[in-house]
């Protein structure tokens, strides 16, 4: 994870700082309204939006998901009556969320989040994508994200993404998750 931060997450910040620096119409948005305005920008806006832009919230995003193991409490009662009402069961969800991950061909990411409704949902979007970017994927805010990109898990799973997405709810941050549902 130490190169995860240091090199691939670093290299989106530092993309997404120059193209803030180069383009006006970037200039003075939060890393969210960038990524949820990616889909209307000029094309020379866009692609480095949603890759870097993308990148860099979703990592940022992503380490917070995760905790030590057994250091957090899991699902709040609020939490947990959204997962059962939405999926039936804390089980079903997890089954359904390693579906999704395990399923994104090539690189990506797998979401649980809150639709407008207050209904949860999961979703998977490709490479640096996020629920956020309108028409990318189920219109959602995001309370829980995983990277299946290789390099979130080759050096110790090597090709085994199913073993990395199980191993995933071992760090689970879920103070931060319940905190996302607020």
């Amino acid at each position: 994870m130490n190169i995860h931060h240091t090199k691939h997450h670093q290299t989106y910040v530092g993309n997404i700082n120059k193209a803030v620096e180069a383009n006006d119409i970037l200039k003075g948005k939060s890393i969210e309204e960038l990524c949820a305005a990616a889909s209307a920008l000029p094309p020379e806006c866009a692609t480095v939006v949603r890759n870097s832009g993308g990148g860099h919230w979703n990592h940022t995003f992503f380490w917070q998901c995760m905790a030590a193991p057994g250091s957090t409490n899991g699902p709040s009662a609020e939490l947990k009556a959204k997962i059962d009402a939405s999926f039936g069961s804390i089980d079903e969800m997890k089954n359904k969320f390693n579906a999704a991950a395990a399923g994104r061909f090539g690189s990506g990411w797998a979401w649980l989040g809150q639709q407008e409704d207050g209904t949860l949902v999961i979703t998977s979007t490709a490479n640096q994508d996020n629920p956020l970017m309108a028409g990318i994927a189920e219109p959602c805010v995001p309370l829980l994200g995983l990277d299946v990109w290789e390099h979130a898990y080759y050096l110790k799973y090597q090709n085994r993404r199913p073993e990395y997405i199980a191993n995933f709810w071992n760090v689970v941050n879920w103070d931060y998750v319940n905190g996302n549902l607020k």
